[in-house]
């Protein structure tokens, strides 16, 4: 199962915040550790923060932060959230597409013990489970350096 970019930029902004539980970051900040789209990631911000994963504070010192504690975020939920009704095939939906091979089909019982195994596994891990080295998650990130020194992340075409 491939993820959207939209539920993989949601992970890396939560273990970005649950690296350094308690600090506030901006959006900016994000974008730049990761090499990433502001505009993007603004979108991501909003949906995490409607899911309940996510607060933001407003003003002077404001930025994001983590609404519960890394430890009460399931990497499967957090995946379910952001994934929406994505369904292997189309035979799945509430209004399946017409099959011809329906009758016969096994492929449906396959892909559908193939979706719950991925998430059992997902459901195996939480958010703290993903930080758990957060320092050298944090230099990596650039968090731990005082902001006029931090760089921006290589690009995929230079690594």
């Amino acid at each position: 199962m491939r993820l959207t970019t939209y539920t993989d930029y949601s992970l890396r902004l939560l273990m970005y915040l649950a690296a350094e539980p308690g600090r506030r970051a901006t959006i900016a900040e994000v974008a730049t550790a990761y090499g990433i789209s502001e505009n993007h990631l603004t979108k991501v911000a909003h949906g995490l923060g409607r899911l309940g994963w996510l607060a933001t504070v407003r003003g002077q010192g404001g930025g994001l932060e983590l609404a519960v504690p890394a430890q009460q975020i399931g990497v499967g939920q957090v995946v379910r959230g952001t994934e929406g009704g994505d369904l292997p095939a189309a035979c799945f939906g509430d209004t399946p597409v017409a099959c011809t091979i329906e009758r016969a089909c096994r492929l449906r019982g396959v892909l559908t013990e193939a979706v719950e195994a991925f998430y059992a596994a997902l459901d195996r891990h939480t958010l703290a489970d993903l930080v758990r080295q957060p320092r050298a998650l944090s230099r990596l990130l650039f968090i731990d350096a005082p902001p006029a020194r931090r760089r921006r992340a290589p690009s995929r075409a230079s690594a």
